[in-house]
């Protein structure tokens, strides 16, 4: 009898079963923008194609922005969150250093069993952290996962800077992977950086190389502020989107003109143009929603691709190709073949479904403490001053 720890395990597949997305309330026109840096729509639409994107308000974050996204794919694929082994988040904007913005999503939705860390690749992220999930759920390590784009751009901006603030805006993405034994779901990725070229796009912090005893950096740049020079990035993001989605689909097994929809980064209308040039292929093949949200750097490709599919343009069995670029410089391409929703059956005895009732009253108990802990807080010292004057009250009644 063979040994067990040699038996070859069936070949597994990482397929997208759900997907969500969170985004803020607030919307910032191009003429809004035009009230505090010299600029006009015109400007601003002829040169990038944006014209609004989203701000987070002083009670949404990164955090729960990308808690709803991922909320959103749970729901979508049918799987509750104590079931996910694992959340990658990719963000430029966590909430701090540590502990990662994964851990806390974990905690907001009740994923109480799975593993989290977050992962720094800029706009390139989602890719990114799709193909760190695949593989692990591939390698027949873990059967779930969710891969969060998460960001509050609004927050690391230079905003007397009218190169940079035009362009970015708020929001989050999440897609759940979830293994299965039928072939589709994410087929390849490549996953590139070009770390000469890491001065032309980026954000100093603390332990930065390039700061002074001044909390300034010396080649002039601010402190927590992005800061991008715009050409040496659309000459390096030209550059590479078009081969990297050539060279995704030759890794995928399938040529560039099989693919039914590329959703690429959202960056700039002029370099999505331009990459459709050298495909070869009509702008309508490329997915576009940064008219309304800007780049929101590692969310944007999971924020277009729901919208892409609530509009009906992916549908089961298409493959489509996500390509990302940005600081780093890092670039990433995948093709994934479209599952659709729903998440593989599992059997649950009487003990697995009274786990799962309490993780998510857990998971529901804390998101209302988060939301309204401040009123609480302010209620319970009326309380207490209500209950001192009742005692008072009974005293003079009982003509003490």
């Amino acid at each position: 009898m063979a040994d067990p720890k040699e038996t070859p395990k069936p070949p597994y597949y990482a397929h997208i079963v759900g997907w969500g997305m969170g985004v803020p309330e607030k919307v910032m026109t191009n003429h809004d923008i035009s009230a505090f840096v010299e600029t006009t729509d015109e400007w601003i639409v002829a040169r990038t194609g944006i014209r609004e994107r989203r701000i987070a308000s002083d009670s949404e974050s990164t955090m729960t922005l990308g808690a709803k996204a991922a909320l959103g794919a749970l729901q979508m694929g049918s799987l509750h969150a104590s079931l996910v082994d694992l959340i990658v988040c990719a963000t430029s904007t966590p909430e701090c250093i540590f502990p990662s913005t994964a851990s806390l999503i974990q905690s907001e939705i009740g994923a109480d069993n799975a593993g989290a860390f977050d992962l720094s690749a800029a706009c390139s992220g989602f890719v990114y952290g799709l193909q760190m999930a695949a593989q692990s759920i591939r390698s027949g390590a873990i059967d779930t996962a969710l891969v969060i784009g998460s960001e509050t751009m609004s927050r690391v901006m230079d905003w007397t800077d009218r190169g940079t603030c035009i362009l970015f805006g708020d929001g989050a993405g999440a897609v759940l992977l979830q293994r299965s034994e039928q072939p589709g779901g994410v087929l390849s990725a490549i996953l590139r950086s070009e770390g000469k070229n890491a001065k032309h796009l980026g954000i100093p912090t603390f332990g930065s190389q390039d700061l002074d005893l001044h909390h300034e950096a010396i080649n002039g740049h601010k402190m927590g502020k992005m800061y991008m020079d715009g050409q040496e990035v659309f000459k390096f993001a030209t550059r590479v989107l078009s081969d990297g989605i050539k060279r995704a689909a030759a890794d995928a097994g399938i040529k560039p003109s099989d693919i039914n929809l590329i959703v690429p980064h959202q960056a700039n209308m002029r370099i999505i143009d331009a990459a459709a040039r050298q495909l070869g292929f009509d702008k309508s093949m490329f997915y576009t929603n940064l008219d309304r949200y800007g780049n929101t750097s590692a969310a944007s490709i999971p924020l277009a691709m729901v919208e892409a599919e609530r509009e009906g343009r992916i549908k089961k069995g298409d493959y489509i190709a996500f390509i990302g670029f940005g600081g780093g410089l890092t670039w990433a391409a995948s093709i994934v073949q479209w599952t659709g929703a729903g998440a593989v059956p599992r059997k649950t005895g009487p003990m697995k479904q009274l786990e799962l009732l309490q993780a998510s009253a857990a998971s529901s108990f804390r998101r209302i403490k988060r939301q309204y802990g401040s009123l609480f807080n302010r209620i319970r010292p009326e309380q207490g001053r209500i209950e001192r004057l009742k005692r008072r009250m009974d005293k003079v009644e009982d003509g003490d």
